[in-house]
């Protein structure tokens, strides 16, 4: 479960930053990262040498301009947009349905320590760090979460409700004896998110039923024995599109090509790079409002995980813990906020998918830990 890192201030799951703030950073720090060339001719022109006029020849003039990492990209992205390569056969926009009450947990199940308010906590800057008996209890919280996940994974079918996903999902965290992440999270009203077509990322599980040719994202989250384990995957419902079908294959080969270069003493900002790459190459969008966390003890914790083109400090340290989970998008990367204060849908109506694991970092890469 992700959280939002641009538009305004703030901290906890929508966690603000100033994105022009941001933006001056990047670029002030990454101008000499690349060159692009630009050419255009000139029929003639006059000048002025020693005194006398004269007239040049028809020639080609090529000027050299530095430009950043961060420019390119958006001239990419701004390209792809206006020439709207992707065509997709638009489906009916999200509409909410019906949200039941909350669920029940036992009395006997730890809770984490963020139900006591319904106010978003902030993110910790403790960067969580494992010692051997840590990575254990991390490995079966993310276990257990990668489980829960394939299971809500095989109910997706048309005419199922996410109220009816939501269900089968708390009943199988809490008879695992653990507590379902989401529930209760800054007010959150169900145990898990599911994010359906166009809602990027926090959808909340409702009474609308799936039609064939959605596509789902799940996002679970399980908190065992005091620690949490958070994963998220895009599934398809029915007959699905083939642009739709690609859109996820390639949001899920982002978050693989992210996590390859993670090991010991790596740059945090060559997550975003890789990622950046492999989506551009489809004419994808990364979107950028949404980050990775630190996850272990705490549910959101430093380091923010970027997932687009950046130059923010930091390196990966062995034994730490953290989530990488790319949103990829049909067109715009642009976003709304229901007023529900939760799903957020693509400002164009455009599809988004989503993948997301929970890694440890090593001495020389990196473990999946949300892997059955």
């Amino acid at each position: 479960m992700g959280f939002s890192v641009s538009v305004s201030h703030g901290h906890g799951l929508f966690s603000q930053l100033s994105s022009s703030s941001l933006h001056a950073q990047q670029l002030s720090s990454s101008s000499s990262k690349s060159t692009l060339f630009v050419g255009f001719p000139f029929t003639s022109y006059a000048s002025t040498l020693q005194g006398k006029q004269c007239r040049s020849q028809p020639h080609l003039v090529v000027y050299s301009k530095r430009v950043s990492g961060l420019e390119e990209a958006l001239r990419i992205r701004r390209e792809r947009e206006l020439q709207g390569t992707t065509k997709f056969r638009r489906r009916p926009p999200l509409r909410r349905g019906k949200v039941s009450p909350r669920l029940p947990v036992p009395d006997h199940i730890p809770k984490p320590p963020y139900l006591s308010s319904n106010i978003l906590p902030e993110i910790s800057s403790e960067h969580q760090i494992h010692d051997a008996e840590g990575i254990a209890q991390m490995r079966a919280a993310c276990e257990l979460a990668a489980r829960v996940l394939d299971y809500a994974g095989t109910l997706v079918m048309p005419s199922v409700t996410t109220d009816q996903i939501d269900k089968a999902v708390h009943e199988m965290i809490i008879e695992a004896g653990a507590y379902p992440s989401p529930l209760g999270y800054g007010g959150f009203p169900k145990s898990v998110c599911t994010s359906v077509n166009e809602c990027m990322c926090h959808g909340i599980p409702d009474s609308r039923q799936l039609q064939d040719g959605d596509i789902i994202n799940i996002d679970v989250t399980v908190y065992l024995n005091g620690y949490h384990g958070d994963t998220s995957k895009t599934f398809l419902c029915g007959d699905v599109s083939g642009p739709l079908q690609r859109l996820v294959t390639v949001t899920e080969e982002c978050m693989e090509k992210g996590i390859a270069v993670c090991k010991d003493g790596a740059s945090l900002k060559k997550i975003g790079k890789r990622i950046s790459e492999h989506a551009e190459k489809y004419g994808y969008g990364v979107v950028e409002r949404f980050a990775g966390h630190g996850v272990g003890t705490v549910y959101h914790s430093e380091p923010i995980i970027l997932h687009h083109r950046n130059e923010s400090p930091g390196v990966m340290v062995e034994g730490q813990t953290f989530t990488i989970e790319p949103i990829l998008t049909l067109g715009g990367i642009e976003c709304n906020t229901w007023p529900d204060n939760w799903t957020t849908v693509t400002s164009d109506g455009g599809p988004a998918a989503q993948f997301e694991h929970t890694i440890l970092i090593t001495r020389t890469g990196a473990e999946i830990l949300t892997k059955c």
